[in-house]
């Protein structure tokens, strides 16, 4: 699980987001300025709340980016009511949260490149916005729609006992699925803990949809961007067919996966959150700067290309 961010400890932004959702809901999240750069929307991972990526935000502003963080509905600083109280699922999070933000970004600087940082379900969401064919680079990071069979071998009985059994279980009995107080991650909607454990190899025959299912399944085949898919060899949700299961949606796209292993960064562990931590500003983040700003991946970039 992520290493808690807490309020006190968090980077302060230059300014708050609040954009409204075709469906009248309300998205908030934050800014941080850079200096004429791209813009770069950050999409997180389920039951993250945006503040996760509070850092790794102010520090790619530092590079030049602005940034924008938000939160889904019924998550962080979108949650407006109990989560047993808040209809929605995965598929929301993309066609009317992502899609609201990316809108709002397009119009307040269409003249700036429009780039997009996803992890985890994030690198799934932002392909659902209709408005996502406007983004000219994509980074993603462990990301996957957790169809089970491609976790990794060694946890997935455990895995899919806790997502697929007890997550559902504990929903259906409670209405929402207390992550907080178990200490996985934050509380979730039903729809969402719906949807992750009861998605199948195609994502689109497991969930129920704003839209149609030929319509859905275009989406991501919409993108054209220069897309890197950044996934670690300890990630047990991010291997290598979980991220490349995703990438054959986004078949329209100029498409690299570097998979890095931590030993190719001195560590002993990333897994499916460490990416963010800064304790990896110095080795994993200036890869994805520099192919968020220049759309190439530094000469120096650990791990292995295994498709491009």
């Amino acid at each position: 699980m992520p290493d808690k961010l807490s309020q006190s400890t968090a980077l302060h932004p230059d300014e708050a987001l609040n954009v409204i959702a075709a469906d009248g809901f309300l998205i908030r999240g934050d800014i941080w300025h850079g200096d004429g750069g791209p813009v770069v929307i950050i999409h997180s991972a389920t039951g993250v709340q945006a503040g996760y990526y509070s850092r790794f935000a102010n520090w790619l502003a530092g590079q030049g980016a602005t940034v924008m963080t938000f939160d889904y509905r019924g998550i962080g600083q979108s949650r407006s009511k109990s989560a047993k109280d808040i209809q929605t699922g995965w598929i929301d999070w993309g066609v009317l949260d992502a899609e609201a933000v990316i809108a709002y970004a397009i119009r307040r600087w269409p003249d700036r490149p429009l780039t997009a940082v996803g992890h985890s379900i994030g690198g799934f969401a932002l392909g659902l916005a209709e408005s996502s064919v406007h983004l000219k680079r994509i980074v993603t990071v462990g990301a996957q729609f957790a169809y089970w069979r491609d976790y990794a071998a060694v946890q997935k009985r455990f895995l899919f006992l806790k997502w697929h059994l007890l997550m559902p279980a504990l929903t259906r009995l409670l209405g929402y699925f207390p992550g907080k107080t178990l200490g996985w991650l934050e509380d979730l909607p039903h729809g969402v803990a719906r949807d992750w454990s009861s998605m199948g190899p195609r994502f689109e025959t497991s969930v129920t949809s704003l839209i149609d299912s030929d319509n859905l399944s275009m989406r991501h085949a919409a993108t054209h961007a220069q897309l890197l898919a950044i996934s670690l060899t300890d990630d047990p949700f991010g291997t290598e067919a979980a991220v490349s299961r995703l990438l054959g949606y986004y078949r329209n796209v100029d498409q690299t996966h570097l998979r890095i292993a931590p030993e190719n960064v001195e560590t002993t562990k990333i897994g499916h959150f460490a990416f963010f931590h800064s304790r990896f500003q110095r080795t994993l983040w200036p890869i994805a700067a520099e192919w968020l700003i220049n759309g190439r991946l530094p000469h120096s970039a650990p791990g292995s290309v295994i498709s491009a």
